[in-house]
């Protein structure tokens, strides 16, 4: 093999093995290619990106100094939007996009300008992306309380590429030492300062000494913690980057192990700096003799129109299964009513060879739809060369400015082509995004390495119906430009079998966030059922309201203007003296262009998969930057063949769950049935109850001030940020989350390899002489299940009980029958020949064990203090 083709090969590889699509690459201990992307809904502004520019090179030198000279950054891509006027300046991106940026600037939607770093995975796994917002960037007043931009966004890159968590808590800020010292939550300790708050005498604010709490034993509410400004104390960027002296991270002789911080609970007590060495980026990259690294180049890129060709199989194969009529089915729900109006779509057909059917036409109005729909293929025949469809693809794209860089192309099979990855080269120079849509369970399992190259969605539905599997597909496929007010959110998406002369009902509800062109789809296999669909103020649409296409077998009611808000019934039947399979789907899109409508987006934690490696499946739900709390959120997980799994996604903190109520909600899927390709469905819901908008988790610390020479110098007052009024009513969400692929499935029944989860929550307090220790219950695999006992260990020394569990001493538990995952348990138990005075402190820890043995990791430690006040 050449050269080329090993480091194509070795690139997919990596490309596949991660969800989160970044294209940052480290060179030579230089960071390549990080992307910053500026919303569509920024005003434009010279100063924003001359802001950037500046912080980006603070921090590289502040970067290079953390990291003991080992990375900088030696280049930036901005993506400029298209709302943005053009310039000269600005060179074409190629497969960049908002919606894979490393570093995005939004507005938060709901008030503050606090940075933040969205965070799934456990510890040193990358995150999703930075957050900063406009105000952030372009008001020098927050730099008193982040301080310098560049210091704050290696604080940031810090999560976002190393995995390591923060080393303070804004839920709990002190802490009562095993010594009895009330201590602020912080690292390094040897960081000392001032406990101070503010009280108002009638006349001025004045800062006195905070008062000890008599039920808690820590200072009272709203006391804040003043740092002092020690050129001594060198650490931790983790905690104050802000203060001027910081440079470094807390590494294993500062690390404050004692800490209620997450560094601590979800890094089995590591330093930050241990966790960061262990980093693929560090392993790569040794300290530099030379340190006068170069400033970083900056590369201006703004997206045009969208471009879009659909490359459509009409090869023999899809004359089977209906496949070829589900095509033209899904396709025109995409082009009736998916892609956003501006667009430019063409079509191209391939089976042996390729087709133009269509050149690229802008979507402006219904007419340009309907005469895209028109072309759409109705027959199939031939063999399946799948490159000569891409290269047409690229050919028909090209006609927009003679370049493919920005483009895209939807490539739809359900066929083997041995030839497929002769292009590979081809579709990895090309600068264009392939977003791969497998069809049944021949697709080529090669396919969707033209997706990985150019970082698109990886999208299959199988061969089952009653699932809508590629109706689904098409409506996640959407502009990644970052204006998700533009694109068309699926409300609802249903499809089952109904008996002769039964119906389909439900109720579906437009919600406060959406309501523009808003439409209601009905799909039938035999006969066109009778609809009856009532909005909210009781007006009925029957069949005469609804629009029939007999080639696609789908009826649609298009509602003008903006939808009334609140629940529609449906109720669809059927008419035929056979069971016939029907769908009901909904997609609208935002009602208000200043409001951000509440999404959802799901995904795995990797594309690919050996067995018995677990899969990870998360769905993250906001409104804006806001998560949004309290759902009832499913993925449905459908296999090439067998049966298919739902499992309820959690935002408890447990399992896979890092953090409870961030809006990320997600669940282990160890339920293979065989190799092959996995399909899965999100849906979210929210019924008679008030889901909840909060905070984003992670957001970067405020400091109230700090001391200096023995002078308090006070920042700017934490700005208010209220939840109580970030209310939503009910609302439900579908989403396809594309598919992954899973190798090495043994024949036969599956061996039980799987452990029970680590438990991560767990708490202890004493109550008199009594101990009650409450966590998440885990379970026989990991978070399915019930464990079938515990083993629950306790020690005056942490260290002894977190590094030799089995030696620390036993407490009785065997009463105790583990619930099922996800479920609170609570034990408590009175302490025999221990003493128990005002300062004692115990450490516990418990491992889960299920039903041949397997044991999971020992708990966090939890420690309970004894206070008399």
């Amino acid at each position: 093999m050449k050269i080329a083709g090993i480091l194509l090969l070795i690139f997919i590889l990596q490309m596949s093995q991660s969800a989160r699509g970044s294209l940052v690459k480290l060179i030579n201990n230089g960071y390549e290619d990080i992307v910053f992307a500026v919303n569509p809904k920024i005003p434009e502004s010279e100063k924003l990106i001359n802001n950037i520019k500046k912080m980006v090179t603070d921090a590289s030198t502040y970067m290079l100094q953390a990291t003991g000279n080992r990375v900088y950054i030696r280049s930036v891509k901005i993506l400029i939007p298209n709302t943005w006027n053009s310039n000269n300046s600005y060179n074409r991106p190629k497969t960049e996009s908002y919606d894979k940026a490393d570093i995005i600037i939004a507005d938060p939607f709901t008030r503050g300008d606090f940075p933040y770093t969205l965070q799934y995975g456990g510890c040193g796994e990358p995150g999703k992306y930075i957050h900063l917002t406009p105000n952030f960037i372009l008001n020098d007043r927050v730099l008193r309380i982040f301080g310098p931009r560049g210091r704050l966004l290696v604080h940031e890159w810090a999560h976002l590429r190393w995995g390591v968590f923060d080393e303070y808590n804004s839920d709990i800020p002190w802490y009562l030492s095993r010594n009895g010292n009330v201590e602020a939550t912080r690292c390094p300790l040897s960081l000392s300062g001032l406990a101070k708050i503010d009280v108002y005498d009638g006349l001025s604010t004045k800062k006195v000494d905070c008062m000890i709490d008599q039920s808690t034993g820590v200072f009272e509410e709203d006391c804040e913690f003043y740092p002092i400004v020690d050129h001594n104390v060198q650490e931790s960027i983790m905690y104050g980057q802000a203060l001027e002296p910081v440079h470094a991270f807390c590494n294993d002789k500062s690390h404050n192990k004692e800490a209620p911080k997450e560094q601590n609970r979800l890094c089995n007590q590591q330093s930050t700096w241990e966790v960061i060495m262990k980093s693929a980026d560090m392993k790569s990259s040794l300290p530099l003799t030379n340190i006068n690294v170069p400033a970083p180049t900056f590369n201006l890129l703004q997206y045009k129109d969208r471009v879009v060709t659909l490359v459509l199989d009409v090869s023999g194969s899809m004359s089977g299964s209906d496949r070829i009529n589900r095509l033209y089915q899904a396709s025109e729900v995409y082009i009736m009513q998916i892609v956003e109006t501006g667009s430019r779509v063409g079509i191209v057909t391939f089976s042996s060879s390729a087709t133009i059917e269509s050149e690229l036409v802008k979507i402006a109005d219904t007419f340009g739809r309907e005469r895209l729909k028109a072309l759409l293929p109705k027959s199939a025949t031939g063999g399946t060369n799948i490159c000569a469809g891409v290269r047409k693809g690229f050919e028909v794209n090209k006609k927009f400015d003679g370049s493919t860089y920005g483009t895209e192309i939807v490539l739809l099979t359900d066929g083997e082509d041995a030839g497929i990855s002769s292009c590979l080269g081809e579709v990895r120079d090309s600068g264009a995004v392939i977003q791969t849509l497998a069809l049944g369970n021949q697709a080529d399992k090669a396919l969707e390495d033209l997706s990985t190259v150019t970082g698109g969605l990886k999208l299959y539905a199988t061969d089952n119906i009653d699932a809508n599997g590629l109706i689904d597909s098409f409506s996640g496929i959407k502009s990644s430009s970052g204006d998700v007010q533009a694109q068309s959110i699926q409300i609802e998406s249903t499809a089952m079998t109904i008996n002769a002369f039964k119906c389909l009902t439900g109720t579906v509800t437009i919600d406060n966030t959406v309501g523009n062109e808003t439409f209601f789809l009905v799909t039938w296999e035999i006969g066109i059922p009778t609809i009856s669909l009532t909005d909210p103020n009781e007006k009925v649409y029957g069949n005469e309201q609804f629009v029939s296409d007999t080639v696609s077998k789908s009826t649609r009611l298009t509602i003008p203007g903006t939808a009334v808000k609140g629940p529609w019934e449906y109720k669809i039947c059927n008419n035929e003296v056979a069971d016939q399979v029907l769908g009901f789907t909904v997609n609208s899109r935002a009602s208000d262009p200043s409001v951000p409508p509440v999404v959802v987006e799901p995904h795995m934690n990797s594309v690919r998969s050996s067995f018995p490696t677990p899969m990870i499946v998360y769905a993250i739900v906001t409104q804006g930057a806001s998560p949004v709390l309290g759902l009832n959120v499913s993925a449905t997980i459908e296999p090439e063949n067998g049966k298919i799994t739902t499992l309820q996604l959690l935002d408890n903190g447990a399992g896979p769950d890092i953090m409870k109520n961030d809006g990320i909600y997600s669940r282990y899927f160890t339920s293979y049935t065989r190799n092959g390709r996995y399909g899965f469905k999100v849906r979210v819901e929210r019924k008679n109850k008030t889901a909840k908008l909060a905070r984003p988790k992670n957001e970067a610390l405020y400091l109230p001030g700090y001391v200096k020479n023995g002078v308090i110098f006070s920042n700017p007052p934490k700005p208010k940020v209220t939840t109580d009024d970030l209310l939503l009513g009910d609302f439900t969400r579908t989403a396809s989350g594309g598919s992954f692929i899973v190798t090495e499935v043994p024949s036969g029944p599956l061996p039980d390899v799987f452990k029970p989860g680590k438990i991560t929550d767990l708490d202890a307090v004493f109550q008199g002489q009594q101990v009650l220790l409450s966590w998440t219950a885990t379970g026989d695999d990991l978070d399915e299940g019930n464990a079938s006992r515990y083993d629950l260990r306790m020690s005056h020394n942490r260290e002894e009980l977190f590094h030799k569990f089995e030696n620390a001493t036993v407490v009785d538990i065997t009463d105790l029958k583990p619930l099922p995952a996800g479920t609170t348990e609570q034990f408590n138990f009175t302490l025999q020949n221990i003493t128990i005075k005002n300062g004692t402190v115990l450490y516990f820890s418990l491992v889960a064990i299920d039903k041949v043995n397997h044991i999971s990791e020992p708990s966090n430690l939890a420690r309970a203090l004894m206070f008399i006040p």
